[in-house]
């Protein structure tokens, strides 16, 4: 198994089990229903965007930034549709649910975002150019 991907399962393992430490300490008050949905969301998200962009970059190692920044993209408008879906079929009438459906989806959207930045800016290495001096 690849490197990134046995990090990944460690990491949404970890993920995956503060949620349900906190929602059968505190329940719904803390943790929305639907958060375990939008945790499946980002989880098959970054695994989707992550074979994209290894794609792009076995097709030609020149696309690092394309492919980085089209999985951003793509994230952010993915996530950005599933909030409005969330507002649009009734959530923006649910009162404080709301604010716990937004917050969990924030905190989501930052803990993967921020986890596939640490493991891009950590497996930088094999991009860089030969002969070339950075400092």
């Amino acid at each position: 198994m690849k490197p990134f991907l046995k990090q990944y399962l460690l990491f949404s393992l970890l993920v995956g089990f503060v949620l349900y430490a906190l929602y059968s300490q505190f329940g719904s008050q803390i943790v929305h229903p639907f958060t375990p949905y939008t945790f499946a969301f980002f989880f098959v998200l970054t695994l989707v965007l992550y074979r994209m962009m290894e794609r792009l970059l076995r097709a030609s190692p020149d696309n690092f930034l394309v492919a980085y920044f089209g999985a951003m993209v793509a994230r952010l408008l993915l996530s950005l549709t599933l909030v409005l879906v969330y507002l649009l079929r009734g959530g923006g009438h649910e009162g404080n649910a709301r604010w716990a459906f937004l917050g969990s989806f924030f905190i989501l959207y930052f803990l993967f975002a921020g986890f596939e930045v640490w493991a891009v800016l950590s497996n930088l290495r094999p991009f860089s150019k030969r002969g070339e001096i950075t400092e």
